[in-house]
């Protein structure tokens, strides 16, 4: 329910400061065919290996894979898997690292080893010492965080319990922040919420937020009625839970709770898939967006990690596919003719709890009064049908000499705009048996109707959905423009 391209020129203009636990994540792929003679343990043959920046550093990758810049703030220790890390971030786009360096402890560092046939994770080796930070460590890296926060559109503090996010590190941030009047997510792993105290966002996944709230949250209303004694232990304005193949529940202080399912996606690895959900709530909440609009990029930015092996990173160019994937679709793919199945597309979409949208006309010349109205459209929904008249049709409602352009031409240009979803095609004088049909949760006209005049207003507002109207730009008439084609007009 946004207009995607608008949105990514807006997060490409924002700073994310990210403090979180620095790792290194490594994979060692194989095959596995026989059990070792020297114990009942399979034995993976090593094909391949990679490494990659963990942790709050995978937040800090996703983050500049979206488009965001981001300032970063961790911890390692004096030794090889540091200073790789340091090369990495250092050489990273959009990242700009602050490390401190504690000699005392090691890197942490996961390794894990992946049958890759079966795509199972067999064993994980971590090399670490998780403690909090103290003395002189712990004050290197407040030193680090607050000069920061007068360059950050948001702050994200990304909990992996290793040492970084200490109590006293925790507090000076969330209350420097917020003088600054600067919003703060949170990922947390301490079951104690109090610890957060004043964060903005809390963004635990259901195992945490049944750890921390001893509640069941096994439904919707289970996590709604949980979550507002934890807002209040937590001075929080939302908790979001994410749910995995359930997708994820947000609960904030005003309004209903707000429910996003997840994509039907085949998942390849769960590995950093917090992190990429992290990175795309405090980018899109960067740029001033609403609590529904950051939770469907979250959810599309998941969907796209889930396919991918190991600690991956979603692009903003993955994520418009994930969100705009019928812009893809060869144009002919999106029309349906007069009387053709509609109901396959429509059924899938609901399964998916994806908003429908609906909009209507002739479009005999496309024009940007049109495209403003599909865009608005659009961003409004998930999923946009445009009901389009057949010939018969516009030549019943414009006259003679109308359409200039038949219906399947009119199809096909409508279907290659991205903001459509599919162009069905009737053949009546108004789309009333389309609104029926679709149901619709948005439709969508022009602001020269008022709300009572809109055809199916009356089907979709039973059914629980909105109208929507749209200010029509003005100078802009495919009459005119057929007029003065014809010599009718100047």
């Amino acid at each position: 329910m946004f207009d995607f391209d608008a949105l990514s020129q807006a997060i490409a203009r924002r700073t994310v400061l990210c403090v979180g636990d620095l790792m290194l994540d490594e994979f060692v792929y194989g095959e596995v065919a026989r059990i070792s003679p020297e114990a009942p343990a399979p034995v993976l043959a090593v094909q391949r290996s990679e490494t990659n920046v963990g942790g709050a550093g995978n937040v800090a990758r996703n983050i500049a894979a979206i488009g965001a810049r981001c300032i970063f703030v961790g911890l390692i220790g004096n030794d090889e898997a540091g200073e790789r890390l340091k090369r990495e971030l250092g050489d990273a786009e959009r990242i700009e690292s602050i490390l401190v360096c504690d000699p005392s402890r090691p890197t942490t560092r996961k390794v894990r080893f992946v049958s890759e046939h079966f795509s199972t994770h067999l064993l994980r080796a971590d090399w670490e010492q998780a403690r909090p930070a103290t003395g002189g460590i712990e004050q290197q890296l407040i030193d680090a965080v607050l000069p920061q926060l007068a360059r950050a559109d948001i702050v994200l503090l990304s909990d992996y319990t290793k040492g970084v996010l200490t109590a006293r590190v925790i507090r000076n941030v969330i209350d420097a922040a917020r003088r600054r009047g600067i919003p703060v997510i949170v990922d947390p792993k301490s079951p104690n919420l109090a610890i957060y105290r004043g964060a903005t966002l809390l963004k635990p996944n259901r195992r945490e937020f049944v750890e921390a709230t001893r509640s069941a949250a096994d439904t919707v209303e289970a996590i709604a009625h949980a979550a507002q004694d934890a807002m209040q232990l937590a001075d929080c304005e939302a908790i979001l839970v994410t749910r995995g193949e359930h997708g994820m529940t947000l609960v904030a202080r005003q309004g209903e709770p707000i429910h996003v399912p997840a994509h039907p996606v085949k998942v390849s690895d769960r590995s950093g898939l917090g992190d990429t959900v992290a990175a795309a709530l405090a980018a899109t909440l960067a740029t001033g967006a609403g609590w529904e609009t950051a939770l469907r990029m979250a959810s599309a930015a998941a969907a796209v990690a889930v396919g991918k092996p190991g600690t991956a990173t979603v692009t903003s160019v993955e994520l418009r596919r994930r969100i705009l994937p019928h812009a893809y679709l060869a144009a002919e793919e999106k029309i349906v003719a007069a009387g053709g199945d509609l109901d396959t597309p429509l059924r899938e979409w609901r399964r998916q709890g994806l908003r429908i949208g609906f909009t209507n006309g002739c479009f005999d010349i496309l024009h940007p009064g049109h495209v403003k109205v599909l865009t608005a459209a659009r961003a409004a929904c998930d999923r946009l049908v445009v009901g389009l008249n057949s010939n018969a049709s516009t030549r019943r409602l414009k006259g003679e000499g109308r359409p200039v352009q038949d219906e399947r031409a009119r199809a096909e240009v409508l279907a290659a705009l991205e903001a459509v979803d599919l162009v069905a095609i009737f053949e009546e004088d108004t789309p009333i048996r389309l609104i029926t049909e679709i149901k619709p949760n948005v439709l969508v006209k022009g602001g020269d109707y008022v709300r009572e005049t809109v055809v199916g207003h009356e089907i979709v507002e039973a059914h629980g959905g909105v109208v929507m109207l749209v200010d029509i730009l003005q100078g802009h008439s495919t009459t005119q423009l057929v007029d003065r084609a014809r010599g009718g007009g100047q």
